[in-house]
C-alpha cells in the first residue's frame, strides 16, 4: 500500500503562488510515475501534469508556462509550483501515484486551491 498526502493549498488572489506538496509513505517502491490532477465543481477530474518517468514533465495546455511540476526523490515527495494563478485553477487539487501502464494507482486525499479575483 502507497498514502499519499497532499499539502499547501489555500485561497490566494488571482496572479499569486502556491506550492503544493504531495509525501508518499508505505510501499514507495511501487511508485515509478507520479502526477497532480485537479476537479473544479461541476467537472470531471483532469490532469494537470505529471512525471511519468525518465525525467519527462507532462503539462496541460492551460498550465504551461505558470505551473511546474517536480519530484525530490529522497523526500519521496512531489511539488507543484503554481505562478500566476487565475479564478479558472480554483479546484481540489489530487496527487496521484503508482506503477506506470499497470498500476495501481493512488490517490491522495485532494487539497483545496482557491484563486479569488
Amino acid at each position: 500500500q502507497v498514502q499519499l498526502v497532499e499539502s499547501g493549498g489555500g485561497l490566494v488572489q488571482a496572479g499569486g503562488s502556491l506550492r503544493l506538496s504531495c509525501a508518499a509513505s508505505g510501499s514507495i517502491e511501487n511508485i515509478n510515475t507520479m502526477g497532480w490532477y485537479r476537479q473544479a465543481p461541476g467537472k470531471q477530474r483532469e490532469l494537470v501534469a505529471s512525471i511519468p518517468g525518465a525525467g519527462s514533465t507532462i503539462y496541460a495546455d492551460s498550465v504551461k508556462g505558470r505551473f511546474t511540476i517536480s519530484r525530490n526523490i529522497s523526500k519521496n515527495t512531489m511539488y507543484l509550483q503554481m505562478n500566476s494563478l487565475k479564478p479558472e485553477d480554483t479546484a481540489v487539487y489530487y496527487c496521484r501515484g503508482g506503477r506506470r501502464v499497470v498500476g495501481p494507482y493512488y490517490w491522495g486525499q485532494g487539497t483545496q486551491v482557491t484563486v479569488s479575483s
